[in-house]
């Protein structure tokens, strides 16, 4: 019997500065020297360049990218990209840009992307907090997806979550009038500080019921699959840019 190859380590980039002022910024998630599969490795190496974006730090042109008049829809902490797929290639008149750290998920959906041909989708393997700082024009979001971000169950470490004053803040200047952002989680006490940090935003009005149920469904994410087999309740939360006179 012939030995498979080992799995491959590569080595990841780093997904971000030092804060301009000399501060710790604290981050809501840990880069870990994952294992990477070799196909997932050859992906990265082969694929990144077509379907990636490098950081860069000047607003990217998106209608160079995806295409004039077509909206863009940005996703925090894609995963391993499956859902992320789904969604791309069942919205073909929308441009999809993913923004995810871990090398294992870039490689994973970027095979994806290859395999089946979703033309609508590029990715950013970079800090998401400084991606929409500097790569992404103020009112130039159709849309912002943050599904299943890390819970970081334990008290003391619930100033790492992801969804805060400042991001909520942020993902308000960068979406155009009348855009959304859709949360989701199945951590109960999350779902309660994400609805409590976006009302007090006063940026954004939740979704009816109505619109809700005419939104484009979101398909499971493995995550979230786990979670439904452990019994927790999935919150979607949905909510529209509030149209102020000025950012």
């Amino acid at each position: 019997m012939t030995d498979l190859p080992p799995k491959r380590r590569l080595a990841l980039p780093r997904p971000y500065t030092a804060s301009a002022d000399g501060h710790r910024v604290v981050r809501s998630f840990v880069l870990r020297q994952g294992r990477v599969s070799n196909a997932q490795a050859r992906a990265v190496e082969d694929l990144l360049p077509r379907y990636g974006i490098p950081f860069q730090g000047t607003p990217l042109d998106l209608a160079a990218v995806f295409g004039a008049g077509r909206p863009v829809v940005l996703e925090i902490g894609f995963g391993m990209g499956e859902t992320s797929a789904l969604i791309a290639r069942s919205r073909p008149d929308t441009g999809f840009l993913g923004l995810e750290v871990h090398t294992p998920g870039v490689g994973n959906l970027l095979q994806i992307l290859a395999r089946e041909g979703i033309g609508n989708l590029r990715i950013v393997q970079h800090d998401a907090v400084e991606v929409l700082e500097a790569m992404i024009a103020p009112a130039s979001l159709a849309g912002v997806h943050v599904f299943f971000p890390d819970p970081w169950p334990k008290k003391r470490h619930h100033k790492r979550r992801l969804v805060q004053p400042p991001l909520v803040d942020r993902i308000a200047s960068r979406l155009a009038a009348g855009g959304y952002l859709h949360l989701a989680t199945d951590v109960d006490d999350y779902a309660e500080q994400m609805r409590d940090v976006v009302a007090a935003s006063g940026r954004f009005t939740a979704f009816t019921a109505e619109e809700a149920a005419a939104h484009p469904a979101r398909p499971a994410t493995r995550f979230e699959q786990r979670g439904v087999r452990l019994g927790h309740q999935i919150h979607d939360l949905l909510f529209r840019k509030v149209d102020l006179p000025a950012d």
